[in-house]
């Protein structure tokens, strides 16, 4: 069994990655390690509006359906954190929330009628925003959308995102009695101080009494978010936080670096990324990753963490590299193998609001079709296949790539995969690309590498707003 160390525990010093310690001792070939985290290919700032629309019926013709995500996206949070560039807004007035929920239902109805009768969810999440600023009335009705598209909630995987002070027990019994699996909690840090200087008001008492409830409602996983990078953190105050953490013995933990995001509150009180902040990160990052290990957790990739004992969820057979997602709410995306698409995008409080207004007095017929995507070329699905399994510790094996696309993957990025492995980014293991442990700590550097040109000319001229 695991046990937490004691909230004292300092920090070991490892074997240290080669990182500079002040901008004079940066070289020419300096790589920056924290430069984008791809959670997913294209990134949504490459998306642009389709003309014309292309109906839903006809995107969704011929694909395969029969181990599909469902994804819902609820936009309301109670604070923007000082590090948010997420799509969405700060409370919901006018019963917003219930004019919200109207929407996607009728939202569901029209994808619903886009799909195969026969299509089958093989996992479910609800994301934001934070979908428990919704009322424990609201999550059912939440759970009844999420039905009513063919899931079933208590057969598959259910992901949900929780703040600690939305993490209520009424809200958490709904939860757990509707089928979810995994409850994870923004907690950030567990020290005041730097919970503030993220602009993130919460108190370590009140983040510990939530924990004390996601427990009680006996929800099979629990994952907690850390951020290391905050203004003021220590690795002494970095280790209380992970020490604090382990005590509730999460079956998963992620750790995030801090990025300082355009219009975020953080950006706006000026800093960002230099080569001394790159460095203390990847040590704290170093810290972090070394500390959980010792303390029988497995990393999964750069900011996974699952407990080496924790539960076995059952089989989930949906592959994110070749599978379809449908997404609902203004800020989810849907992935098809020719297009993946999702409402505009947004961070500034006015546009934030006027895209979700323009969502909530859209009619069924609104929804039938697109709105904003990226086409996905044959060139751009090679790259996102490549991207989402060698970041991930398990590797890529070179027969799924070949089995799927026809060739070797030295045969399109031979250059790239040569230089991660000049780097020590990579090994190539017979039929596996896997990343090294250094390449793990640089997996926001090594993923931007393989953005297309075209998604880096798109991403390149979006205007932040």
């Amino acid at each position: 069994m695991t046990t937490a160390l004691p909230a004292t525990t300092a920090l070991p010093a490892t074997t240290a990655l080669p990182m500079p310690t002040s901008p004079a001792a940066v070289s020419p070939d300096y790589v920056p390690p924290y430069q984008n985290y791809v959670y997913a290919y294209p990134h949504k700032t490459a998306y642009r509006p389709l003309h014309p629309r292309p109906a839903l019926t006809d995107l969704w013709s011929g694909e395969p359906q029969d181990a599909l995500s469902l994804y819902l996206h609820v936009p309301f949070c109670e604070v923007r954190c000082g590090f948010c560039n997420l799509f969405t807004r700060v409370g919901a007035p006018d019963e917003l929330t219930t004019r919200y929920l109207d929407a996607l239902e009728r939202q569901a109805e029209s994808v619903r009628d886009a799909l195969s009768p026969s299509a089958r969810f093989s996992t479910a999440a609800f994301g934001g925003g934070t979908p428990t600023y919704l009322t424990a009335r609201e999550l059912e009705r939440l759970c009844d959308i999420a039905e009513s598209m063919g899931a079933d909630l208590r057969a598959v995987p259910l992901s949900v995102e929780a703040s600690p002070s939305t993490a209520t027990a009424d809200r958490l019994a709904v939860l757990a009695e509707r089928g979810a699996t995994r409850l994870s909690l923004g907690v950030q840090s567990f020290d005041d101080t730097e919970a503030r200087a993220a602009v993130r008001p919460q108190r370590r008492a009140d983040v510990e009494a939530a924990l004390q409830r996601v427990r009680d409602a006996a929800i099979d996983v629990l994952n907690i978010d850390l951020i290391y990078g905050i203004d003021g953190q220590t690795p002494e105050s970095w280790a209380a936080s992970l020490d604090a953490a382990l005590a509730w013995r999460p079956e998963e933990l992620y750790l995030y670096p801090l990025y300082v995001r355009p219009l975020t509150g953080l950006a706006r009180r000026g800093g960002g990324p230099d080569p001394e902040w790159d460095a203390h990160r990847l040590d704290l990052y170093r810290r972090g990753r070394d500390h959980l290990l010792a303390a029988g957790y497995v990393q999964e990739s750069m900011r996974m963490f699952r407990r080496g004992d924790a539960p076995d969820l059952g089989p989930n057979d949906y592959a994110c590299q070749t599978d379809g997602m449908i997404g609902l709410g203004c800020g989810a995306r849907s992935y098809t193998r020719s297009l993946h698409y999702s409402f505009d995008y947004a961070v500034g409080v006015n546009e934030v609001r006027a895209i979700i207004d323009d969502y909530v007095a859209g009619t069924v017929d609104d929804f039938r079709r697109a709105v904003v995507g990226h086409a996905m070329t044959e060139d751009e699905a090679r790259r996102r296949h490549l991207l989402q399994s060698v970041l991930q510790k398990s590797g890529m094996p070179v027969t799924d790539y070949r089995s799927r696309f026809g060739s070797d993957p030295h045969e399109h990025f031979g250059v790239e995969l040569r230089r991660w492995s000049e780097r020590g980014w990579l090994d190539s293991d017979g039929d596996l690309l896997r990343l090294t442990k250094l390449g793990m700590a640089y997996s926001d550097a090594l993923g931007p590498e393989l953005f297309s040109p075209r998604v880096r000319a798109a991403m390149a001229e979006y205007e932040g707003r």
